[in-house]
């Protein structure tokens, strides 16, 4: 049976090097989640940074074996607001990515604004949220394709 008639769902990470103490964390936590939801990890691409994220985002999203993307990063504040301009630019086009494809790609990405402090706090928290997001869409987008309206509301959840 082909993966996309099963229930299997398959992902790839994208995880940004900068601030690895916190994104290396992240991306053990996401590939724990993913397994603990059943769903595959096919690929893990680590980019230099969150700025990067949406190259490699582009590359996995035209792959037939990828359901869904999970981005990870950590955008620590500085003295400049650099933070604001990485962290907002890379989440433009991450989700402009997702539309123009029609494929999931979920935002596990910390910050702008955020301490190195606050970022460590909030490693669990984005990584398994990114993930989740990722799995549910998938099978939301799936159920939303294959669902007929026959005189009767379809939700969909």
């Amino acid at each position: 049976m082909s993966a996309q008639l099963s229930n299997q769902i398959r992902l790839a990470i994208v995880v940004s090097e900068f601030n690895y103490d916190i994104t290396y964390l992240m991306l053990q936590k996401a590939l724990n989640h993913a397994k603990f939801l059943g769903a595959e990890v096919r690929y893990v691409v680590k980019v230099p940074g969150t700025f990067e994220i949406p190259v490699a985002v582009k590359e996995l999203i035209t792959k037939d074996d990828v359901d869904a993307i999970v981005t990870l990063g950590a955008v620590i504040k500085g003295e400049t607001k650099h933070d604001e301009i990485v962290a907002t630019h890379a989440a433009r086009k991450i989700i402009d990515l997702s539309l123009e494809y029609g494929k999931p790609v979920s935002l596990g990405i910390i910050g702008p604004g955020a301490s190195r402090a606050q970022a460590l706090e909030r490693v669990e928290e984005y990584s398994r949220r990114a993930v989740e997001a990722a799995v549910k869409m998938v099978m939301r987008l799936r159920c939303v394709r294959s669902t007929i309206y026959r005189d009767k509301t379809v939700v969909v959840e």
